[in-house]
């Protein structure tokens, strides 16, 4: 049975198109439906109660609908929620519609045939909500209870990520599965450049926002099978194994680089952006099995050029410098 109260957002600057949209809705049952005419109007409504569904036309003065995914994805990253975006237009490339997906769109309403595409994609869009949103709430609740095991130490209780205590254990058993299996073993570490500054203009509370969105962002970028940890207030680590020596490169993580530096996060006070300086740490295993030690000297020296270039630096540890 559908979910009649279903909360869905119309937007199109169109006042005809969004009424057509708003009664065929409510004809079909729906009782919560709001409708705004343009996207700074509907991003204020998000604000003042999520929603399950939002449908807005492609094509809109200011803001078009890909801007508007843009910053509902933001509002999503900070309420821990997920907003399924379906977009009305009258392109149908392959190219537009590549690029939509890219941009975090979920589904597409031709024009041409809205009356008949409408309400089955709201069925499909309310079971895949809130599937999305059970799952969060979920991991939310999981991140809470780990939280509350304290005794264990291997939790950063702020974020939720594992602490520097846990990565360094998954990091001496990585270099040992590389060295009976071969491949290599990365180690990214991740540090905030301009922390300080920041702490400097916003209070803790903001900074623990800023913080919390810093790890979930990391943890939409990373692989799943890959380690992340939170090291420090501004640092992070990302430990991966692989099994082809030749694919652990900074390309195979520039998605990391790219998604901190390129996207402000949405806080109380603003959206802020961060300024990340990465460095991948490899090692291979033809080379030996460098110690922990080794491996996070050979980091945090190579940190430091990161945060001096601006640039995705790569070094490899020196075996034995640690004795």
């Amino acid at each position: 049975m559908p979910n009649l109260d279903l909360p869905i957002l119309v937007v199109d600057d169109a006042k005809f198109s969004s009424m057509v949209v708003g009664r065929t809705l409510r004809n079909a049952g729906y009782r919560d439906v709001r409708i705004a005419n343009d996207a700074l109007a509907a991003l204020k409504l998000i604000e003042q109660r999520p929603v399950s569904v939002l449908i807005a036309d492609w094509l809109m003065p200011d803001m078009d609908g890909l801007q508007l995914t843009d910053q509902v994805r933001q509002q999503d990253e900070q309420n821990n929620h997920y907003t399924y975006v379906i977009l009305l237009t009258a392109r149908e490339s392959v190219e537009a519609l590549a690029e939509a997906f890219d941009r975090g769109v979920d589904d597409f309403i031709y024009k041409s045939d809205m009356t008949k595409q409408l309400i089955p994609r709201i069925f499909a869009a309310d079971r895949m909500a809130d599937r999305q949103n059970t799952l969060l709430r979920a991991n939310a609740l999981l991140i809470e209870n780990n939280r509350e095991l304290e005794s264990s130490n291997i939790i950063d209780l702020e974020t939720g990520l594992c602490n520097s205590r846990y990565g360094r254990d998954r990091l001496t058993k990585m270099l040992r599965h590389a060295e009976s299996r071969g491949g290599a073993s990365a180690y990214v570490l991740c540090g905030i450049r301009n922390w300080q500054e920041l702490k400097r203009k916003h209070p803790p509370t903001v900074m623990t926002e800023l913080a919390v969105g810093i790890a979930r962002r990391l943890n939409a970028l990373v692989r799943p099978i890959d380690v992340l940890c939170r090291l420090g207030d501004n640092q992070f680590a990302l430990i991966a194994y692989f099994p082809n020596s030749d694919h652990c490169t900074t390309t195979a993580f520039r998605r990391v680089f790219d998604g901190i530096n390129h996207k402000a996060l949405k806080t109380t006070a603003g959206y802020i952006s961060v300024e990340a300086g990465m460095v991948l740490c490899k090692a291979d295993a033809q080379n030996g099995t460098p110690s922990i030690k080794d491996m996070e000297r050979a980091a945090v020296h190579g940190l430091v050029d990161a945060y001096e270039t601006r640039r995705f630096t790569e070094t490899a540890p020196e075996i034995g410098a640690s004795a």
